[in-house]
Protein backbone atom coordinates (compact mmCIF):
# COMPACT_ATOMS: atom_id res chain seq x y z
CA UNK A 1 0.00 0.00 0.00
CA UNK A 2 1.22 3.44 -0.87
CA UNK A 3 2.39 5.49 2.50
CA UNK A 4 0.06 8.40 3.90
CA UNK A 5 2.37 10.90 3.21
CA UNK A 6 4.24 9.73 0.13
CA UNK A 7 0.92 8.83 -1.82
CA UNK A 8 0.30 8.48 -5.44
CA UNK A 9 -3.20 9.85 -5.42
CA UNK A 10 -2.87 13.38 -5.82
CA UNK A 11 -6.53 14.17 -5.37
CA UNK A 12 -6.37 12.00 -2.04
CA UNK A 13 -3.50 14.36 -0.50
CA UNK A 14 -4.79 17.40 -1.82
CA UNK A 15 -8.04 16.72 0.21
CA UNK A 16 -6.60 15.33 2.98
CA UNK A 17 -5.15 18.81 3.35
CA UNK A 18 -7.90 20.02 3.60
CA UNK A 19 -8.96 17.85 6.72
CA UNK A 20 -10.42 15.17 7.98
CA UNK A 21 -13.84 14.65 9.95
CA UNK A 22 -14.16 11.50 11.71
CA UNK A 23 -17.73 11.03 13.27
CA UNK A 24 -17.15 8.41 15.64
CA UNK A 25 -14.22 8.69 17.78
CA UNK A 26 -13.51 6.86 21.06
CA UNK A 27 -11.27 7.23 23.97
CA UNK A 28 -8.09 5.27 24.41
CA UNK A 29 -9.03 2.69 26.56
CA UNK A 30 -6.38 0.54 28.60
CA UNK A 31 -7.25 -3.62 27.96
CA UNK A 32 -9.05 -3.61 31.65
CA UNK A 33 -11.39 -0.83 30.80
CA UNK A 34 -11.80 -2.12 27.30
CA UNK A 35 -12.87 -5.18 28.89
CA UNK A 36 -15.42 -3.26 31.24
CA UNK A 37 -16.56 -1.47 28.27
CA UNK A 38 -18.03 -4.21 26.36
CA UNK A 39 -19.60 -5.98 29.80
CA UNK A 40 -22.70 -4.81 27.68
CA UNK A 41 -22.56 -7.32 24.87
CA UNK A 42 -21.25 -10.22 26.58
CA UNK A 43 -24.56 -10.19 28.73
CA UNK A 44 -26.11 -11.95 25.71
CA UNK A 45 -22.85 -13.79 24.45
CA UNK A 46 -22.58 -17.72 24.74
CA UNK A 47 -19.26 -19.01 23.69
CA UNK A 48 -16.81 -19.13 26.39
CA UNK A 49 -13.93 -16.75 24.33
CA UNK A 50 -16.69 -14.15 23.63
CA UNK A 51 -17.94 -14.42 27.58
CA UNK A 52 -14.42 -14.99 29.49
CA UNK A 53 -12.67 -12.41 26.89
CA UNK A 54 -10.39 -15.09 25.70
CA UNK A 55 -8.20 -15.42 22.69
CA UNK A 56 -8.22 -11.71 22.19
CA UNK A 57 -12.00 -11.17 22.54
CA UNK A 58 -11.90 -8.49 25.22
CA UNK A 59 -12.90 -6.41 22.40
CA UNK A 60 -15.77 -8.53 21.54
CA UNK A 61 -14.90 -8.34 17.62
CA UNK A 62 -11.08 -8.86 18.03
CA UNK A 63 -10.83 -12.05 16.09
CA UNK A 64 -11.88 -10.30 12.68
CA UNK A 65 -8.95 -7.06 13.48
CA UNK A 66 -5.55 -7.56 13.22
CA UNK A 67 -3.17 -5.02 15.78
CA UNK A 68 -6.46 -3.87 17.97
CA UNK A 69 -4.83 -1.03 19.77
CA UNK A 70 -4.11 -1.23 23.20
CA UNK A 71 -2.60 0.47 26.20
CA UNK A 72 -0.86 -0.70 29.10
CA UNK A 73 -2.00 0.27 32.63
CA UNK A 74 -0.02 3.68 33.04
CA UNK A 75 0.33 4.60 29.42
CA UNK A 76 -2.40 6.85 29.09
CA UNK A 77 -2.02 9.93 31.74
CA UNK A 78 -4.34 12.28 29.77
CA UNK A 79 -6.37 10.67 27.19
CA UNK A 80 -7.81 13.52 25.77
CA UNK A 81 -4.70 14.90 25.52
CA UNK A 82 -3.30 11.88 23.96
CA UNK A 83 -6.13 11.70 21.17
CA UNK A 84 -5.66 15.33 20.26
CA UNK A 85 -2.44 14.90 19.20
CA UNK A 86 -3.40 11.71 17.45
CA UNK A 87 -5.99 13.57 15.14
CA UNK A 88 -3.46 16.37 14.89
CA UNK A 89 -1.06 13.69 13.34
CA UNK A 90 -3.70 12.36 10.59
CA UNK A 91 -4.75 15.95 9.43
CA UNK A 92 -8.45 14.80 11.50
CA UNK A 93 -9.84 18.71 12.60
CA UNK A 94 -12.98 17.72 13.62
CA UNK A 95 -14.50 14.62 15.73
CA UNK A 96 -17.48 13.36 17.03
CA UNK A 97 -16.89 11.55 20.73
CA UNK A 98 -19.47 10.49 23.13
CA UNK A 99 -20.05 12.98 25.86
CA UNK A 100 -21.10 10.15 28.75
CA UNK A 101 -17.91 10.05 30.33
CA UNK A 102 -15.48 12.74 31.88
CA UNK A 103 -12.93 12.33 29.03
CA UNK A 104 -15.42 13.12 26.40
CA UNK A 105 -17.50 15.94 28.17
CA UNK A 106 -13.76 17.47 28.73
CA UNK A 107 -12.84 16.95 25.40
CA UNK A 108 -15.82 18.71 24.05
CA UNK A 109 -15.51 21.85 26.81
CA UNK A 110 -11.66 22.45 26.19
CA UNK A 111 -11.59 21.93 22.97
CA UNK A 112 -15.06 23.40 21.27
CA UNK A 113 -14.30 23.57 17.38
CA UNK A 114 -12.64 20.23 17.46
CA UNK A 115 -14.58 17.69 19.21
CA UNK A 116 -18.78 17.58 18.58
CA UNK A 117 -20.98 15.63 21.32
CA UNK A 118 -22.88 12.27 21.09
CA UNK A 119 -24.62 10.05 22.98
CA UNK A 120 -26.07 6.71 23.13
CA UNK A 121 -29.37 5.35 23.33
CA UNK A 122 -31.13 2.17 24.16
CA UNK A 123 -35.13 2.05 23.48
CA UNK A 124 -35.77 -0.20 26.35
CA UNK A 125 -35.54 2.57 28.52
CA UNK A 126 -38.83 4.10 27.04
CA UNK A 127 -39.17 7.61 28.10
CA UNK A 128 -36.19 7.64 29.75
CA UNK A 129 -34.45 7.69 26.77
CA UNK A 130 -36.33 10.34 25.26
CA UNK A 131 -35.51 12.67 28.18
CA UNK A 132 -32.15 12.14 27.83
CA UNK A 133 -31.58 12.95 24.35
CA UNK A 134 -33.46 16.49 25.14
CA UNK A 135 -31.09 16.51 28.03
CA UNK A 136 -28.19 16.16 26.10
CA UNK A 137 -29.28 18.33 23.76
CA UNK A 138 -29.25 21.36 25.94
CA UNK A 139 -26.70 21.19 27.29
CA UNK A 140 -24.41 19.77 25.05
CA UNK A 141 -25.25 21.01 21.41
CA UNK A 142 -25.58 17.26 20.51
CA UNK A 143 -24.99 16.32 16.87
CA UNK A 144 -25.33 12.38 17.13
CA UNK A 145 -27.83 10.06 18.50
CA UNK A 146 -25.99 6.60 18.30
CA UNK A 147 -27.23 2.89 18.70
CA UNK A 148 -26.37 -0.77 18.98
CA UNK A 149 -29.29 -2.13 18.67
CA UNK A 150 -27.94 -6.03 17.84
CA UNK A 151 -25.83 -5.06 21.25
CA UNK A 152 -28.76 -4.30 23.24
CA UNK A 153 -29.75 -6.16 26.09
CA UNK A 154 -32.57 -7.13 24.82
CA UNK A 155 -32.16 -6.53 21.68
CA UNK A 156 -34.08 -4.28 19.79
CA UNK A 157 -34.89 -3.67 16.09
CA UNK A 158 -34.48 -0.55 14.28
CA UNK A 159 -37.91 -0.88 13.18
CA UNK A 160 -39.67 -1.71 16.42
CA UNK A 161 -41.66 0.85 18.03
CA UNK A 162 -39.71 1.26 20.77
CA UNK A 163 -37.24 2.90 18.42
CA UNK A 164 -39.83 5.28 16.97
CA UNK A 165 -40.24 8.21 19.98
CA UNK A 166 -36.39 7.83 19.60
CA UNK A 167 -36.32 8.99 15.62
CA UNK A 168 -39.00 11.42 16.45
CA UNK A 169 -37.23 13.07 19.06
CA UNK A 170 -33.99 13.40 17.22
CA UNK A 171 -36.07 15.17 14.25
CA UNK A 172 -37.71 17.23 17.05
CA UNK A 173 -34.00 18.85 18.63
CA UNK A 174 -32.22 18.21 14.71
CA UNK A 175 -30.11 15.98 15.72
CA UNK A 176 -28.96 12.85 13.46
CA UNK A 177 -29.32 9.64 13.86
CA UNK A 178 -26.41 7.03 13.68
CA UNK A 179 -26.88 3.01 14.23
CA UNK A 180 -24.63 -0.38 13.69
CA UNK A 181 -26.66 -1.72 10.29
CA UNK A 182 -25.59 -5.35 8.95
CA UNK A 183 -23.97 -8.38 10.86
CA UNK A 184 -21.89 -7.40 13.84
CA UNK A 185 -18.88 -8.50 14.33
CA UNK A 186 -19.65 -9.66 18.24
CA UNK A 187 -21.37 -13.23 18.21
CA UNK A 188 -24.81 -12.20 18.96
CA UNK A 189 -27.50 -12.36 16.63
CA UNK A 190 -27.72 -9.59 13.71
CA UNK A 191 -31.73 -9.90 13.13
CA UNK A 192 -32.22 -6.34 14.21
CA UNK A 193 -29.86 -4.71 11.81
CA UNK A 194 -31.30 -6.05 9.17
CA UNK A 195 -30.91 -3.09 5.80
CA UNK A 196 -34.51 -3.72 5.29
CA UNK A 197 -35.47 -2.05 8.21
CA UNK A 198 -34.24 1.24 7.26
CA UNK A 199 -36.96 1.16 3.87
CA UNK A 200 -39.87 1.75 6.53
CA UNK A 201 -37.41 3.95 8.62
CA UNK A 202 -36.94 6.38 6.14
CA UNK A 203 -40.71 6.22 4.51
CA UNK A 204 -42.17 7.06 7.84
CA UNK A 205 -39.58 9.20 8.78
CA UNK A 206 -38.43 11.39 6.38
CA UNK A 207 -36.75 14.21 8.40
CA UNK A 208 -34.57 12.11 9.72
CA UNK A 209 -30.62 11.71 8.81
CA UNK A 210 -29.72 8.78 9.19
CA UNK A 211 -26.00 7.74 9.11
CA UNK A 212 -25.20 3.94 8.63
CA UNK A 213 -22.86 2.79 10.59
CA UNK A 214 -20.24 -0.70 10.54
CA UNK A 215 -21.27 -1.56 6.28
CA UNK A 216 -24.34 -3.20 5.95
CA UNK A 217 -22.83 -5.98 4.83
CA UNK A 218 -23.82 -8.45 3.38
CA UNK A 219 -26.73 -6.46 2.25
CA UNK A 220 -24.81 -3.53 0.52
CA UNK A 221 -26.16 -3.67 -2.90
CA UNK A 222 -29.97 -2.96 -0.84
CA UNK A 223 -27.92 -0.13 0.95
CA UNK A 224 -27.08 1.65 -2.01
CA UNK A 225 -30.42 1.41 -3.43
CA UNK A 226 -32.25 2.38 -0.09
CA UNK A 227 -29.96 5.56 -0.72
CA UNK A 228 -30.68 6.18 -3.84
CA UNK A 229 -34.51 6.27 -2.77
CA UNK A 230 -33.97 8.62 0.33
CA UNK A 231 -32.48 11.53 0.54
CA UNK A 232 -31.23 11.60 4.30
CA UNK A 233 -29.78 8.67 4.08
CA UNK A 234 -26.08 8.09 4.34
CA UNK A 235 -22.87 5.30 4.38
CA UNK A 236 -19.86 5.63 6.44
CA UNK A 237 -17.13 3.74 6.47
CA UNK A 238 -16.35 3.04 10.53
CA UNK A 239 -15.10 -0.45 11.28
CA UNK A 240 -13.48 -1.22 8.02
CA UNK A 241 -10.08 -0.54 6.76
CA UNK A 242 -9.94 1.16 3.38
CA UNK A 243 -8.73 -2.11 1.80
CA UNK A 244 -11.87 -3.37 2.06
CA UNK A 245 -14.70 -1.01 1.87
CA UNK A 246 -17.43 -2.58 -0.20
CA UNK A 247 -17.03 -2.61 -3.97
CA UNK A 248 -21.11 -1.66 -3.78
CA UNK A 249 -20.40 1.26 -1.55
CA UNK A 250 -17.22 2.59 -3.87
CA UNK A 251 -18.79 2.76 -7.14
CA UNK A 252 -21.94 4.44 -5.72
CA UNK A 253 -19.59 6.79 -4.18
CA UNK A 254 -18.32 7.03 -7.45
CA UNK A 255 -21.02 7.98 -9.69
CA UNK A 256 -24.35 8.84 -7.87
CA UNK A 257 -22.97 8.59 -4.52
CA UNK A 258 -20.83 11.18 -4.39
CA UNK A 259 -22.69 13.09 -1.52
CA UNK A 260 -23.79 9.99 0.56
CA UNK A 261 -21.02 8.11 1.62
CA UNK A 262 -18.16 9.72 4.65
CA UNK A 263 -15.05 8.37 6.17
CA UNK A 264 -15.31 7.03 9.69
CA UNK A 265 -12.91 4.81 11.08
CA UNK A 266 -12.95 3.05 13.90
CA UNK A 267 -10.69 4.33 16.17
CA UNK A 268 -9.47 3.57 19.13
CA UNK A 269 -11.41 0.62 19.06
CA UNK A 270 -10.17 -1.97 16.24
CA UNK A 271 -8.18 0.34 13.54
CA UNK A 272 -5.65 2.20 14.17
CA UNK A 273 -5.22 5.75 12.38
CA UNK A 274 -1.55 4.94 10.93
CA UNK A 275 -3.27 1.97 9.20
CA UNK A 276 -6.18 3.72 7.62
CA UNK A 277 -4.33 6.62 5.99
CA UNK A 278 -1.64 4.19 4.74
CA UNK A 279 -4.64 2.08 2.87
CA UNK A 280 -6.89 5.10 1.89
CA UNK A 281 -5.08 6.14 -1.08
CA UNK A 282 -5.38 2.98 -2.88
CA UNK A 283 -9.37 3.71 -2.75
CA UNK A 284 -10.91 3.79 -6.12
CA UNK A 285 -12.51 6.61 -5.72
CA UNK A 286 -12.31 9.31 -8.40
CA UNK A 287 -10.96 12.83 -7.68
CA UNK A 288 -13.81 14.83 -6.98
CA UNK A 289 -15.29 12.16 -4.50
CA UNK A 290 -12.63 12.51 -2.18
CA UNK A 291 -13.28 15.80 -0.40
CA UNK A 292 -16.71 14.97 0.21
CA UNK A 293 -15.36 11.45 1.43
CA UNK A 294 -13.07 12.86 4.05
CA UNK A 295 -15.24 16.02 5.43
CA UNK A 296 -17.39 17.18 3.41
CA UNK A 297 -20.41 14.50 3.47
CA UNK A 298 -19.76 14.38 7.34
CA UNK A 299 -20.43 18.09 7.95
CA UNK A 300 -23.32 18.29 5.77
CA UNK A 301 -25.12 14.83 7.99
CA UNK A 302 -24.39 15.58 11.01
CA UNK A 303 -24.42 19.74 10.83
CA UNK A 304 -20.83 20.31 11.83
CA UNK A 305 -19.56 24.11 10.84
CA UNK A 306 -18.99 23.58 7.31
CA UNK A 307 -14.66 24.74 7.84
CA UNK A 308 -12.02 23.32 6.23
CA UNK A 309 -8.51 22.96 8.45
Amino acid sequence: ASSSSMSDNAAFDVARAGGVVDTAVGMPKTREEMYEFYSFIRKQTRDTESKEGQGGLEFPAGYMFKDVPKWEEGELDDPVTWLLAELDRHGIFQAIVSVEDEAGQRAVREHPTRFFASISIDPNEGMDAVRKIDRYAHDWDLKCVGAFPAGLYPQVALNDKKFFPIYAKCIEVDVTFGSTVGVPGPRIPFTPQQVEFLDEICWFFPELRFVTRHGCEPWTALAVKLMLKWPNLYYSTTAFAPKHYPKDIVNYANTRGADKVLFSGYFPAGLTYDRQFTELPDVAFRDHVWPKFLRENAQTAFKLPAVTQ
